[in-house]
């Protein structure tokens, strides 16, 4: 093995993901990168979870997972640096399968030592694959999410179609012939010279919207390779689609600090014109084919969606977007629906749509198909979704690829922190963005996930001075609805009641009063309601609340979910403490639910009911009040993907 000095691997997502300890030696993790980043960039480890040689069954896994704009560039071995060549061959063997024999990059064989857990590069030449050169520098990106996102997008594309088979009633293999024909005949139009492509932004909420562009099949190149494809000049902005780049769709402007991720993306949606008309003078009538039959016959309609997305770096001529992203894409979701169509194509054949998830940890988006004949909570699908969270290394405890975890581009606004719960118009994440705690040397610790913010006099209903407990559990039942523990709706005070009723704690006359509750209530109705249980923080005063900050700490690093504080008449949400263990200074991040005004992010903000809080401030006033016992409710997040 050779060494090079003078490359380097770029790691965007963290090493420690990538542990083998104890493994058996072998290929544990496949190393995803883009054309459009440097060589030797990883975005993402995959975990394989098929037993080697079976390439093939891993090719078809990943042609579905992984969005087209990213590829295989290397695989991760457990061993010693001998096995960096196994890992390279099967890197190489994958990519053949996935993008043809043509693919002249370099890979990467990289091995995670066994008991060290440290890990090592190799690069594996194209021209010379038999020799390995080892990388020595090995750079963290600091802010991988701006390192994708600020140059790259997103293109969508949604194709609906019908495929009409005819076949003979007494030879069922004449329906699947009939079916892969069609198949050829779909994808042979979408690479026909009349074709048609019209690519618009999907961001609808900006002033400034370009018009859309037209590109047409002739003017498509399905043969370039991305290597070779040379980025417009800065500045070259004529209209000629040939002329356009994706960033011709990017937004100019947006307010505030821009966040980077794939859900504010910019997102340019594409679609598919299929003309079959040329352009010609002469009038033409309408010609109808009629093929006769030998045998008895039967009309099969095979309705499929394909739903692709990809990603781009904004200098991609658009033209080289549409025919090397776009239409592959649907061409590999046309031959993965056929693959998972044919077996059971005259029976009841499967409802198969695919979804496009941004889960947390995962820099880039994936894509999934679920088959919607059973459902979600179904043993099959959980099956399925247990795998999936074993190939990205997501949490066993989360529900984090279920369809209403989906990307929805219907919704996604960019900079919008409006709930996209459907009918809602409530503020959701109102701590994001806060001015910090004034704790020197602390650790924050704070709520994962989104909320919806309730508080006094939400929606016309006046349940000032006693309503802030039933707020608080609003707020945290939002939580678990956008965490998409539970489907149901936010209960309201009179539902909250009436549950409290129906278990046997309260009786019938508390159902529309104005009683208080507390955090003992509140976990009844979670219990009732979710199926959430919860663990209870009791203090006997304000002043000792300061003690349990590292158990709080440890509750959202661990749980993350919001908590409920009661004392005396009062009841706040807590988001997350910042805690100096050393020093024990401490601050709580509280959510309000005793504001009375407008849904005014800024108002709320600036007038402190989302803010830090001290035991104690400045002017020497407790926030917590000493002669007052308190209860902490602290949700437990379910045990389900």
């Amino acid at each position: 093995m050779a060494d090079d000095s003078n490359r380097s691997v770029r790691l965007l997502c963290r090493p420690k993901q990538v542990n083998t300890k104890g493994s058996d030696p072998g290929i544990h993790f496949w190393l995803i990168g883009s054309p459009f980043f440097p060589p030797l960039t990883v975005a993402s480890f995959l975990r394989r979870i098929h037993a080697l040689p079976d390439l093939p069954k891993e090719s078809e896994d990943l042609r579905t997972l992984i969005p087209k704009g990213f590829e295989v560039i290397g695989a991760l071995a457990s061993g010693d640096d001998t096995d960096a060549r196994a890992a390279a061959d099967a890197a190489r063997g994958l990519r053949n399968l996935l993008h043809g024999e043509g693919t002249d990059r370099p890979v990467i064989g990289a091995v995670c030592g066994s008991d060290s857990g440290d890990l090592r590069f190799f690069v594996s030449e194209s021209g010379n694959a038999a020799r390995l050169e080892a990388v020595t520098s090995v750079i963290e990106e600091r802010d991988p999410e701006k390192y994708v996102w600020e140059n790259g997008c997103l293109l969508h594309c949604e194709l609906p179609i019908k495929l009409p088979l005819y076949h003979g009633l007494k030879n069922s293999s004449d329906v699947e012939k009939a079916y892969v024909q069609a198949t050829e005949a779909v994808i042979a139009k979408l690479r026909d010279p009349q074709a048609v492509y019209m690519l618009e932004t999907s961001n609808k909420t900006s002033q400034d919207i370009p018009p859309p562009v037209i590109i047409r099949g002739a003017q498509l190149d399905f043969y370039t390779d991305f290597s070779k494809i040379k980025p417009l000049a800065e500045g070259d902005d004529g209209f000629d689609a040939s002329s356009l780049s994706c960033s011709y769709f990017s937004i100019s402007s947006r307010a505030g600090s821009p966040v980077f991720s794939a859900e504010n993306a910019d997102t340019i949606q594409v679609s598919v014109l299929f003309n079959s008309l040329g352009s010609s003078s002469a009038s033409t009538v309408p010609v109808a084919e009629y093929v006769p039959v030998q045998e008895e016959a039967r009309l099969l309609a095979v309705d499929i969606k394909l739903d692709v997305l990809c990603y781009s770096s904004r200098e991609l001529p658009l033209k080289y977007a549409v025919s090397s992203l776009i239409i592959p894409g649907l061409v590999n979701q046309l031959n993965i629906v056929q693959k998972l169509m044919l077996p059971n194509l005259l029976a009841q054949h499967p409802r198969l749509k695919s979804y496009h998830f941004s889960p947390p940890g995962v820099l880039h988006p994936i894509t999934v198909f679920y088959e919607l004949s059973f459902g979600e909570t179904e043993m099959k699908q959980v099956e399925v979704r247990r795998s999936l969270h074993s190939r990205w290394g997501l949490p066993y405890d989360r529900p984090l690829l279920r369809i209403s975890n989906a990307l929805d581009f219907s919704k996604l606004t960019n900079n919008d922190i409006v709930s996209l719960r459907k009918g809602s118009t409530l503020l959701r994440d109102v701590h994001i963005g806060i001015p910090s705690s004034g704790v020197t040397g602390g650790t924050v610790s704070l709520v994962q996930g989104s909320y919806e913010y309730f508080h006094y006099l939400q929606d016309g209903y006046n349940d000032s001075g006693w309503g802030c407990a039933y707020r608080s559990l609003q707020t945290i039942i939002s939580w678990f609805r956008l965490q998409n523990y539970t489907s149901i709706e936010v209960p309201s005070h009179r539902e909250i009641q009436q549950t409290l009723v129906e278990i046997g704690d309260k009786d019938p006359s508390f159902i529309g009063s104005r009683e208080w509750i507390g955090a003992i209530e509140l976990s009844f109705v979670l219990d009732k309601l979710l199926g959430v249980t919860c663990k209870v923080i009791n203090v006997r005063s304000g002043a000792e609340l300061p003690e349990k900050c590292r158990e709080l700490a440890l509750h959202f690093e661990n749980q993350s979910t919001p908590v409920m504080i009661g004392g005396g008449v009062l009841a706040y949400t807590l988001l997350g403490v910042d805690y100096n263990e050393a020093s024990g200074d401490c601050a709580f991040l509280i959510l309000d639910p005793h504001y009375t005004g407008t849904d005014d992010l800024k108002k709320i903000v600036n007038g402190g009911w989302c803010g830090w809080k001290k035991a104690v401030d400045n002017k020497g006033k407790n926030f917590f009040l000493h002669d007052k016992f308190y209860n902490l409710l602290l949700p437990q997040r379910p045990n389900m993907v």
